[in-house]
């Protein structure tokens, strides 16, 4: 176990080093890595209390392997999502099936449903619209919800390396609770909200106009 904040101070310094893209050279990284620190480890004690006590390194290492593994996943994800929503928009074939899926999850700390929901935010054609917290759902809105098995099973790889990178109290070997389909007939409350209009007219239907004038059969 060591603090947090030295080890905070020094991924600033790992991160300066990438974003001022100095030489592969020894001495400009070098010196690119202790401007860093000299930034870094100071602002880090300073905004000390905003991180926890102390951090389990050896834990947070093993971890890494499984950070590259979900942003690897992601970035493919991402893209083929990309993909097929261009040619959606260029090539449209028929209808689309929209869809809102209930997700139950496994990983349970703020951080971990956190990313999760915002990985499936980032990715094209899905949309996280809402979070169960009783649950520990998501409610996930789709551009094609023909196949949901097709949009659950990357988030569960997502959620598989998640349970290892948080720590998590499940682990990826235990089993997924089954996701379900949110029915049909009925609209999801935040897109009620989002669309109240829509909503009303699709649950009444179009406002009918009154005749202004003409005998009894609408003359």
């Amino acid at each position: 176990m060591t603090r947090t904040w030295p080890v905070a101070g020094f991924l600033f310094g790992l991160i300066w080093v990438f974003v001022q893209g100095p030489p592969l050279a020894p001495e400009p990284l070098l010196g690119s890595l202790l401007i860093g620190l000299v930034v870094g480890l100071p602002t880090a004690f300073v905004f000390r209390r905003l991180y926890g006590e102390t951090v389990d390194l050896p834990r947070t290492i093993r971890g890494i392997p499984y950070v590259l593994l979900y942003a690897l996943t992601f970035i493919r994800e991402a893209i083929v999502a990309s993909l097929d929503v261009t040619y959606r928009v260029l090539a449209p074939a028929g209808p689309v099936e929209s869809e809102v899926i209930l997700i139950p999850l496994r990983v349970r700390t703020d951080l971990g449903v956190t990313t999760i929901a915002n990985s499936i935010t980032m990715t094209p054609g899905s949309l996280t619209i809402n979070y169960d917290p009783e649950e520990n759902a998501l409610y996930v809105h789709v551009i094609d919800g023909s196949d949901p098995e097709d949009i659950v099973d990357p988030i569960r790889d997502w959620e598989n390396y998640a349970l290892v990178i948080f720590d998590e109290e499940l682990s990826p070997s235990d089993p997924a609770p089954d996701f379900a389909v949110y029915p049909p007939e009925r609209t999801h409350p935040s897109l009620e909200q989002a669309a109240p209009d829509a909503a009303e007219e699709t649950e009444t239907g179009p406002p009918i106009e009154e005749g202004t004038g003409g005998d009894g059969n609408g003359r």
